[in-house]
């Protein structure tokens, strides 16, 4: 929600709603007590970390809605993640895509972030679903991309257009090298044209289904109090709208929350976007979505470790009549696209949150 009728009528809202600093900061909370939360959160691994804080890293992958769909299992050099279902989306995402992209990107965060610190190891069984990483104690292997996971973010804030060099695209690209997904970039205007086209039809017709907006609603938190006390969701200060009270939040929401403005909000990102990455697997299944989690991933920390800043804009691949011609657009004809993301120079907004770690385990 990054809109300018919102933020207005928000400002309004919080003019009459609000009595007095004391009352307004009680209702919602200090954003330096959430920095803070968040520092804690992204707190660098040490050396050999113990499971508990390679979970704690894996926690820091994107996720739809940010609703972190995943439950860890530790074993004896073995960490396991499986879906939880209870934390599903299906009005956005009702054959669980998103969910299992989800656990992709945390089996990737994991894996990373433990071959860095002394714990290499290989993932296996994602065919099943519930991908697991199994290691053993050995050399730590320095890597960018560890470096970069308390810096990624999802930032939905317009970019500045500029150019990105051609061998920062190609490390791009080679980052994001899975077997069995395919990555495309578009950087011509015209066709990230064509696919800010998509998501703005994509955005009309999910802003037209009760059922979306009643999903998306859920999933808002609209202050640091509410953000830290829950620990997910999307936090209203990582996109870059106000914080208010909850429940004044959620009359703002009601109010503001419009699909011309969304429109517009959307146009403005992609117009300013340096490039698209759209992201393919060799088939619908279970094992290629987290596949695709894993490439996304790994495409997204090394566009952080570029000083770039990248989003999601899945609309074209979650209104299933639009994917055929996103797939023309990424010269994937006959197959199903999976995710998009646009990038390039952007600034940095406040984290969103995280469930502490005791809360995911099994």
């Amino acid at each position: 929600m990054k809109r300018r009728g919102f933020l207005q009528g928000a400002a309004g809202l919080a003019a009459v709603g609000a009595a007095g600093a004391w009352g307004w900061r009680r209702a919602t909370g200090s954003m330096r007590d959430y920095e803070s939360y968040g520092a804690a959160l992204r707190a660098k691994l040490g050396p050999s970390p113990e499971a508990r804080e390679l979970v704690r890293y894996a926690t820091l992958a994107p996720n739809g809605h940010n609703t972190q769909p995943w439950r860890f299992r530790l074993g004896e050099n073995v960490i396991g993640i499986e879906p939880d279902l209870s934390r599903a989306t299906p009005a956005v995402d009702p054959d669980d895509h998103h969910l299992y992209v989800s656990l992709g990107s945390a089996v990737e965060t994991l894996g990373i972030a433990a071959a860095a610190t002394g714990w290499p190891g290989t993932v296996e069984g994602a065919e099943t679903g519930a991908p697991r990483y199994v290691y053993a104690a050995g050399a730590a292997r320095p890597d960018v991309l560890f470096e970069a996971i308390p810096q990624r973010q999802s930032t939905r804030a317009p970019f500045d257009g500029r150019e990105i060099p051609l061998p920062d695209l190609r490390g791009l690209e080679t980052a994001a090298q899975v077997p069995g997904v395919g990555v495309t970039l578009l950087t011509e205007r015209s066709q990230i044209a064509r696919v800010r086209d998509l998501v703005l039809a994509g955005n009309d017709t999910q802003m037209a289904d009760p059922a979306f907006m009643a999903e998306l609603k859920h999933w808002l938190r609209f202050n640091p109090a509410e953000a830290m006390a829950r620990g997910d969701g999307l936090f209203s200060a990582s996109s870059g709208n106000p914080v208010l009270p909850s429940a004044l939040g959620g009359v703002a929401y009601e109010l503001f929350f419009k699909a011309e403005t969304e429109r517009e909000s959307y146009a403005r990102q992609m117009q300013t976007a340096s490039g698209v990455a759209v992201f393919t697997g060799e088939r619908e299944d279970k094992a290629h979505w987290i596949a695709v989690g894993q490439a996304s991933l790994r495409f997204a920390l090394a566009v952080t470790a570029r000083g770039l800043r990248c989003s999601y804009v899945n609309q074209p691949v979650e209104v299933a009549a639009l994917r055929p011609e996103l797939a023309a657009i990424a010269g994937v004809t006959g197959k199903r696209p999976d995710l998009v993301m646009r990038f390039g120079y952007g600034p940095t907004l406040p984290f969103s949150p995280r469930r502490p770690v005791g809360s995911v385990l099994i």
